[in-house]
């Protein structure tokens, strides 16, 4: 039987969807504990069955789904299998979800729209979920949209390791795409010493998905090398204008640092031709060879999933996994 026993009382269960296998595996391997065999296959509707293929009585179950393309079939999948847990009489339930599906719709733009970030954390909750972890979620709001404990983790210090190894200290400008990311881009400064600051102003069509002009940068970056630093890369549009507009600013390079790679198409060719010196982002999403291009660079997120599960399990602090980042 899987899992990891603490003081011959407690057990801990991770379950995995078939999204992300490969960090699922990485996940179990970090935390020493494997994962709990399942059984999972569609009908030929296209309805979806699971089973555990053992005994998760008692036991603090961790339900890992990455929620990428068909995000659809991976949501319901997690929610089933969120249930059969309940069923199987687990003593608790936790949603690890390292991308949060529909985090982007998480206002109403105009009247007459669902809040659907909301309506995801609900249909958790009626599953019979008790706590929720994600990283880096597109807006800190979304902590209050689950009736429960949520553990918002963080990915910076796993990009900031890697980035300040890739630039001078004394060259370095830290850059938003746009206003409303400047917190996370003056926490990424202060974790390299305090440089500058500079953002991109973009404007947006509401009414048209995945669009945004990238306008000017407010802000120095002549001679700089900067970092370009965002919570995901959809279509690729916003992050590859912005670096556009920063070598048209006197840029001398630019990283791009993100954590999800949603990479939906042309952001793989929009990536590889716009400029980039290197893309950096993790691994809370499966990037399949074909959206792979020669200057990405993909981190794993597993060791970060792994201490915070065992921090949850264990009742200790999540919070000390972040050195201050809130």
């Amino acid at each position: 039987m899987s899992g990891l026993v603490t003081n011959g009382e407690k057990r801990l269960v991770v379950v995995s969807g078939r999204a992300h296998p490969d960090l699922a595996e990485q996940v179990g391997e970090e935390l020493g504990c494997g994962i709990a065999s399942t059984t999972a296959y569609d009908f030929a509707n296209g309805e979806i069955y699971v089973r555990f293929n053992e005994s998760v009585r008692g036991a603090d179950v961790f339900v890992l789904q990455s929620h990428t393309t068909p995000i659809n079939k991976w949501l319901m999948e997690q929610l089933i299998m969120i249930d059969a847990a309940k069923r199987a009489s687990a003593k608790r339930i936790t949603v690890v979800a390292p991308f949060y599906p529909y985090a982007r719709q998480d206002k109403k733009h105009q009247g007459r729209e669902p809040i659907s970030a909301r309506l995801v954390a609900d249909l958790f909750k009626t599953a019979g979920a008790d706590r929720v972890m994600s990283v880096d979620l597109h807006a800190s709001q979304e902590q209050g949209f689950f009736d429960g404990p949520v553990d918002h983790l963080w990915a910076m210090p796993v990009l900031v390791d890697y980035v300040s190894k890739r630039v001078d200290p004394e060259a370095v400008t830290i850059v938003s795409p746009d206003a409303g990311r400047i917190r996370v881009a003056e926490k990424w400064a202060a974790k390299l010493g305090g440089c500058p600051l500079a953002f991109v102003h973009k404007t947006r069509d509401i009414t048209r998905p995945n669009v945004a002009v990238a306008n000017r940068v407010v802000g120095d970056v002549k001679g700089r090398q900067c970092v370009l630093v965002d919570d995901l890369i959809d279509t690729g549009g916003t992050i590859t204008e912005a670096v556009k507009v920063l070598y048209a600013a006197g840029a001398e390079s630019v990283i791009v640092a993100a954590t999800h790679g949603v990479l939906s198409d042309p952001a793989p060719q929009r990536l590889a031709e716009c400029g980039a010196s290197e893309v950096v982002v993790t691994d809370t999403l499966p990037i399949i060879p074909e959206k792979r291009f020669k200057n990405l660079t993909v981190l794993s997120i597993a060791p970060l999933l792994a201490r915070a599960i065992k921090e949850v399990f264990e009742d200790g602090s999540v919070t000390s996994l972040f050195d201050g980042v809130a």
